[in-house]
């Protein structure tokens, strides 16, 4: 789908000229002649980015940008201001109200259309960050698997897995079940770089579920350092009492209580060393069912498909 750009200014030959080299560039364009249709259109269908004059009459367009970002459904849109260049002092106080960039007249349109491409790809990243691991999502985690497949290297998809976070989590709180998720993210990132995976790719999934893309040949290395300092640092995360016996209690909606051990991770491993990975899906499904198999051997462990 094309990427929709709403350009606010009240000067139509300005909003002319804008569209029509959006246009040409790939983009589909919707027009807004002043603040106050700005407001109405953007909130009707939140574009995937706004340019935005800044002296307009009725509403100006900070104040079109202040209410954007007070309104849930246009906070997150992106905006570049459009300044007249002598105007300092409306960039300022543009990029205090969220504004993500701006660009003074009269301006060059390849560079407009370089911030405008930006803005987006900026954009695109920071809504697939996980906002608690700081991890790529599923888009980057996607995108990343199909260029490693086109490339043609030789690589390894680990998909890692918590054990008994949900009994954790009821236990303890989901305040701390987020240290946990925090944690395990910070020990794939660690290992990568202990064992010197400098083109490694950790991403999250979601939940308690995690990817890590590194090399054929450094899987084995990498999978062990996790193993290693996984269990070392997990039962911190534990009370005493807790971390000594080796498991907590917890009560079901029945009043029944269940001892569930302390959280380990399982890890399953796709690998092209054996044979060749054709897509990104099937690397995503031989992870996936080795991870199973890693959940059947109790403690932090890794199993690998070893298939020709």
């Amino acid at each position: 789908m094309k990427e929709r750009i709403l350009v606010v200014d009240d000067d139509p030959d300005i909003l002319q000229f804008v569209r029509l080299n959006l246009e040409l560039d790939g983009f589909e364009v919707e027009l807004a002649g002043g603040g106050k249709e700005a407001l109405e259109k953007a909130a009707a269908a939140p574009p995937d980015l706004m340019l935005l004059d800044v002296m307009m009459p009725e509403i100006d367009g900070l104040t079109v940008l202040r209410r954007m970002r007070s309104d849930p459904p246009t906070a997150n849109v992106p905006v570049i201001v459009l300044t007249a260049r002598s105007l300092a002092e409306d960039r300022v106080k543009g990029l205090d109200l969220g504004a993500d960039d701006y660009i003074t007249k009269p301006f060059d349109l390849e560079e407009l259309i370089a911030r405008v491409r930006t803005v987006l790809r900026r954009s695109q990243q920071m809504r697939d960050l996980s906002p608690l691991t700081g991890l790529p999502g599923n888009f980057r985690i996607t995108s990343e698997l199909e260029d490693r497949v086109s490339s043609g290297q030789q690589f390894a998809l680990v998909h890692a897995d918590l054990d008994n976070f949900k009994a954790f989590n009821d236990h303890y709180g989901f305040m701390r079940g987020d240290t946990v998720i925090k944690f395990t993210a910070r020990i794939l990132l660690a290992a990568a770089h202990a064992v010197g995976e400098a083109d490694a790719f950790i991403g999250h999934v979601g939940g308690d579920d995690f990817i890590a893309i590194v090399r054929a040949d450094n899987m084995k290395p990498f999978c062990d350092e996790v193993v290693v300092t996984f269990d070392d640092g997990i039962l911190e995360h534990y009370d005493t009492a807790d971390a000594l016996q080796g498991y907590i209690e917890v009560t079901d909606r029945r009043g029944e209580r269940h001892a569930f051990p302390i959280c380990s991770l399982s890890m399953g491993v796709a690998t092209t060393e054996n044979k060749p990975l054709a897509s990104e899906w099937e690397a995503s499904s031989v992870a996936s069912e080795m991870k199973e198999v890693a959940k059947r051997t109790a403690g932090t462990n890794y199993q690998v498909d070893r298939r020709t």
